[in-house]
């Protein structure tokens, strides 16, 4: 929600003057009663409908990109990263997703980590139980990248989201991009 005096939208914790000259206090929003705005011509307006699911969308009704961009100005002209020199490139979801497929994948085989560490380290083996989990990672990892990868639009790719459900609405397993095997 907004406030407004008059066609002037107020800041939220923030000091306003009104017409006559009076200075409101920075606290007036959490101090105030409905009498008191309206005593102050203050009034309340509703928030557009500004929903959208930011993993697909910008803003409302503006898609982002699945393939990674060159960034260039309004004339077409190669914007450069100030840092490297080299032309400033907007990540598409795809190169997004699989980065958090990534990171997702080593958060899920870190607690293991140690065992792999100290078969090299010491010889000692690594529980069966554990070498599958591990494999059966690395293969949803790959399955996942493909899975985006084969995304031929934004509505291919809105549906590895969707999480499988039975007749009766209950989910019955994890959504495409999130089919990790249980841990172990």
């Amino acid at each position: 929600m907004a406030y407004k005096y008059k066609d002037r939208y107020l800041k939220l914790g923030k000091a306003w003057q009104d017409d006559d000259g009076f200075k409101h206090p920075y606290n007036w929003s959490s101090s105030w009663s409905a009498d008191d705005l309206k005593k102050w011509g203050v009034t309340i307006e509703a928030d557009a409908d500004t929903s959208y699911d930011d993993r697909f969308y910008w803003a409302k009704g503006i898609e982002r990109k699945l393939a990674d961009e060159n960034v260039v100005d309004a004339d077409g002209k190669a914007v450069n990263d100030i840092v490297t020199g080299k032309q400033r490139v907007q990540l598409g979801l795809k190169t997004q997703w699989i980065a958090k497929t990534k990171i997702s994948a080593n958060s899920l085989m870190s607690s293991s980590d140690w065992y792999v560490t100290r078969k090299a380290e010491a010889n000692t083996a690594i529980p069966s139980d554990i070498s599958t989990y591990r494999s059966a990672v690395r293969t949803a990892t790959a399955t996942i990248e493909k899975k985006i990868t084969d995304c031929a639009d934004l509505d291919a790719f809105k549906a590895l989201f969707v999480v499988p459900t039975d007749s009766d609405g209950n989910p019955t397993g994890n959504s495409p991009i999130t089919d990790f095997p249980d841990e172990v």
